[in-house]
């Protein structure tokens, strides 16, 4: 058609696609879509739509997603195939974010919208009772309470959350009840401890005469096994010859259960042995009942003759016949298994673990179970609990308390079989005054310091245990004076005092303080202790001592996550963020696994560079490790993209959240606030308050923040107002300093200095400075001074403030009053920090200062500069007067100085990358009128996004308008 010269139409193309969707063709699609975008058929809506059917069905949902968000018309049926799209590749985040994004689009869902929203719900594991309340309520607003369809599934999520009393008022809500909906209860309440409902709900269905599924029975059946109602279950029995469900496997299987736990293990093995279809469930439930009831030897003979029928055994089988072998000491029998479990790649399972410790614990001594349980993965405080218990059946609680005191160190929560049992060793040893200590640390530490104070010995178990509470509650300088206390009695500490005093001199980065206690472990015999090295290498990266971090770092053997993590945590908080992205290159080029808390370390590196390559890359990762359902991970991309000038990737993030906490709320107001999207900040904040989320002091500073940048200073003090009168918030100086920056851009200074001098608080050195910075805006001299004044007795070696006042004596014309100021600064040896922009450019970060010609590219960027500042002038550009040089100055001044830092990064910028892709500059200090002036007509000539991150928010800069409306 083509080759004689015959045009094609849209027509053409609906049909090409129609065959493409019906031979499944994803390839031809693409390419009828290259031919579209360049014949510019790509706004008719029905080759949108069937483009998006075609990616919807190939499974290609990135394209269908970008098909989906430039179609002029999007249906509650486009949303729909969306969702559905979403929930059949389980990406069950995505789901509700785009249920969310579809209300505030106003679009009105439907019957499908709802099961599509609640199937993905399902698929994602715990989900808030909050969340799971706001889309039921939604449901029952759009009149759908009643339908099966619905409920249904709306039983399932309540009841596999755990809200049995809203899954219960759904069923007995429903109208007509379907044999699905019987199901869903019935499992419900076996599955949440109400076995007895569930056994009376199953009763009820078969007095009413509607027929029972499989999965109903098995429910049934396994309640009866959970609570021991074991003669009801063997009636059940009978009932299912009756409905013809006896060979069902997982009904079969149930029953397996029950007469394998009621020890009527003959019906037990007749049920098996008469079963057409077996799976690993099958030998699981028998050989975990032969297992119990002590017969190992038929045990594994069933092991085998599971491997027979090719059945892979799992981590239960093995666990059920390890724990029979540490029941009857058959301890060679059980590390036989436990090499099979090694040769299998299952011996890092919990449940494998946790029976091979028993076995240890049980068959051989302490010692060698100890051994073992340092191999193994010990963030599961169940081993640990083994531990406790094991020394505890030996009296020795000195080792009890160091297992405690370790898993402590490690950062490990007790769960509730943990207290008990070292309270139990304190107990049967007499040792109440040291078991009373523990306890209180469920509670007061005070109460526990006075505990200590009582104690007749002198124990270094009870200070190390007193000085590790206050550290893990973040009383820093407590835990260090009690450290200090312990050493004047004559108290020799243990590794884990040392390491919990030098934790502590990290919280408060006293360096000083922790080389002399580093010193003293050293002294005391514990110079290759990794609890000491993990703490050092947090303490010297906290204090960006880099060399000495990278020193201790470096001769730790065995080094752990934590080793890892305390480097790459202590780089990105003492400031040194490229170190820190460094230290987690090599720990995944080694093969250590990064955890939650090491993405939220590097994300908030990478943020803090703007660096969002780099972020990206983390964020894949943070998928492909499954952390992405994490609220803590979200909420740290949310800030790397608003950081990074991505406003829209961090609005895609919030919205895709199945779970919101206030910190979430916090990162998505304050980074619509740095934008300029101030309305959009404040209206957040409204949506915040109606999901009933509780805002805190860094919620108002967003909003405060966002009701300065664009003016709205009545609004704005109306919220200062509510910290207190409706939240109980007392304000702290960063709110009297965004009350004194909303009056002071507004013009208001006579009103921004009375609220200074009224605060109830000392003005610290923000609130002048921002003061100062508004009368500069504004050339107001006197109040100008007066700010000065006060900052310049706070901070004395601070170069702003100096700047400043001399460029508002400046913009005053009094030259004499600013080369008074100039001297001044120069006598007392403070430099002014030179303006500086930096941009990345093919994974190359470029700085350019005031007139800079050191770049290697200067000439091509200078001429390319030249050009560009023609085309904004035939278009009404005119260059702003430096009015910081008198006239005779100007005259003499090299042109060069004119050119900010800014214009050279831009310039460059549009000279290197392509036209797809966004100028993204950082700015040191805050960009002058001429340049944000420039960059708006920049924008419009280049037909560029030029986005602007300067010392005070960001600036998007699109069409010949920026996002600040030119206020600022």
């Amino acid at each position: 058609m083509e080759e004689r010269g015959i045009q094609a139409n849209s027509q053409t193309f609906v049909w090409l696609l129609e065959g493409c969707l019906s031979y499944g063709s994803l390839l031809e699609a693409k390419k009828i879509h290259g031919k579209i975008l360049k014949l510019g058929f790509d706004g008719e809506q029905v080759l949108c739509d069937k483009f998006f059917n075609i990616y919807l069905t190939s499974g290609d949902l990135d394209s269908a997603m970008k098909i989906f968000d430039d179609m002029s018309k999007r249906t509650v049926f486009s949303w729909n195939k969306l969702i559905s799209g979403f929930v059949a590749k389980k990406l069950s985040g995505r789901v509700l974010g785009l249920f969310l994004q579809m209300i505030d689009d106003d679009v009105i869902p439907n019957e499908a919208t709802f099961v599509g929203v609640l199937r993905a719900c399902i698929g994602s594991g715990n989900v808030a009772v909050q969340c799971v309340n706001q889309i039921h309520g939604l449901i029952i607003s759009h009149g759908f309470g009643g339908s099966p369809l619905i409920s249904n599934p709306l039983i399932d999520l309540y009841a596999k959350n755990g809200f049995i009393d809203s899954a219960k008022k759904v069923f007995n809500n429903l109208c007509f009840k379907d044999s699905v909906s019987w199901v869903a209860m019935i499992s419900g309440f076996s599955q949440n401890g109400y076995e007895r409902e569930a056994i009376l709900l199953f009763c009820q269905m078969h007095i009413l005469g509607t027929v029972p599924t499989p999965y109903a029975i098995s429910s049934a059946l396994s309640a009866c096994t959970k609570i021991e109602l074991f003669e009801i279950g063997e009636q059940f029995h009978g009932l299912i010859f009756k409905w013809g469900f006896s060979s069902e496997t997982f009904v079969c299987n149930a029953l397996v259960t029950l007469y394998s736990r009621s020890g009527n293990l003959t019906s037990a093995e007749q049920i098996f042995s008469k079963m057409q279809q077996r799976d690993g469930v099958t030998y699981n439930s028998l050989i975990s009942g032969l297992a119990q009831c002590g017969y190992s030897d038929k045990a594994l003979e069933l092991f085998e003759k599971m491997q027979l029928d090719c059945l892979k055994p799992d981590c239960v089988t093995v666990a059920s016949l390890v724990s029979a072998c540490a029941s009857v000491g058959a301890f060679r029998t059980g590390e036989q298994l436990h090499s099979y479990a090694i040769k299998v790649g299952i011996s890092k399972d919990i449940i494998v673990e946790g029976s091979m410790l028993d076995l240890y614990v049980k068959c051989s001594d302490v010692e060698t179970a100890y051994k073992f349980f340092l191999t193994t993965e010990t963030e599961n405080v169940v081993l640990w609990n083994v531990m406790l218990v094991a020394y505890g059946q030996l009296n020795d609680l000195s080792e009890s308390f160091q297992i405690f005191k370790q898993m402590q160190t490690e950062g490990l929560t007790p769960n509730q079989y943990t207290y008990p049992t070292i309270l139990r060793t304190c107990t049967s040893l007499g040792a109440l005054s040291l078991g009373e200590q523990i306890h209180t640390q469920l509670g007061n530490l005070n109460t526990a310091q006075e505990i200590l104070r009582r104690l007749p010995e002198d124990d270094v178990v009870s200070w190390t245990a007193m000085i590790v509470g206050f550290v893990q509650h973040g009383m820093f300088g407590e835990a260090l004076e009690l450290f200090e206390e312990m050493e004047n009695q004559g108290i020799q500490s243990d590794n884990i005092g040392f390491s919990s005093a030098i934790s502590a001199c990290a919280g408060i980065q006293a360096l000083n303080q922790g080389r002399q206690i580093h010193a003293q472990s050293y002294i005391s015999g514990f110079s290759d202790d990794l609890s000491i090295g993990n703490a050092l290498i947090s303490l010297y990266a906290r204090c960006g001592r880099i060399q000495e971090a990278y020193l201790v770092f470096n001769k730790i053997d065995a080094k752990d996550n934590i080793s890892w993590n305390g480097l790459i945590s202590g780089f990105a908080q003492s400031g040194y963020c490229e170190g820190a992205l460094q230290v987690f290159s090599q720990m995944t080029q080694v093969g250590v696994q990064a955890n939650l808390y090491t993405f939220g370390s590097v994300v908030s590196a990478a943020a803090n560079l703007a660096n969002i390559k780099q972020g990206k890359q983390v964020h894949a990762m943070i998928i492909k490790t499954g952390y992405d359902s994490e609220t803590e991970a979200s909420n740290s991309l949310i800030t790397l993209y608003a950081k990074c000038g991505s406003i829209d990737d961090a609005k895609r993030e919030f919205l895709e959240m199945p779970e919101k906490n206030e910190v979430s709320w916090n990162a998505m107001i304050t980074g619509f606030s740095q934008h300029g999207y101030a309305l959009e900040a404040i209206n957040l904040f409204e949506k915040m308050k109606k999901h009933d989320v509780m805002p805190n002091h860094v919620t108002f500073v967003g909003v405060l923040s966002a009701c300065s940048h664009v003016g709205l200073v009545n609004e704005g003090l109306r919220y200062f107002e509510s910290m207190s009168t409706e939240y109980g918030l007392v304000p702290k100086p960063e709110h009297y300093a965004c009350v004194v920056d909303l009056l002071g851009r507004a013009g208001c200074l006579s009103r921004a200095r009375e609220f200074t001098e009224q605060m109830p608080i000392e003005p610290d050195a923000m609130v002048w400075r921002t003061l100062l910075s508004a009368c500069r805006v504004h050339k107001n001299m006197e109040i100008g001074e007066y700010a000065a004044n006060h900052l310049l007795e706070l901070e004395p070696e601070d170069s702003a403030t100096y700047v400043l006042l001399s460029n508002i004596y400046a913009a005053a014309g009094k030259w004499d009053c600013r080369d008074q100021i100039r001297q001044i600064m120069k006598d007392r040896g403070v430099k002014k920090e030179p303006g500086q922009s930096w941009i990345e450019v093919k994974n190359s970060i470029h700085a350019f200062f005031v007139g800079d010609r050191l770049h290697p590219l200067a000439d091509k960027i200078y001429d390319y500069l030249g050009n560009l500042n023609r085309r904004v002038a035939e278009i009404g550009y005119v260059q702003g007067r430096y009015s910081l040089w008198s006239d005779l100055e100007q005259e003499q001044k090299d042109p060069c100085v004119y050119i900010h830092s800014e214009k050279l990064a831009i310039a460059f910028g549009l000279l290197s990358l392509s036209d797809s892709m966004p100028i993204l500059v950082i700015k040191n200090l805050r960009v002058c009128n001429d340049c944000h002036n420039w960059i708006k007509f920049v924008s419009k000539i280049s037909n560029r996004t030029i986005v602007v991150r300067d010392a005070n928010r960001f600036h998007h800069f699109e069409g010949g308008v920026c996002s600040c409306r030119d206020y600022w």
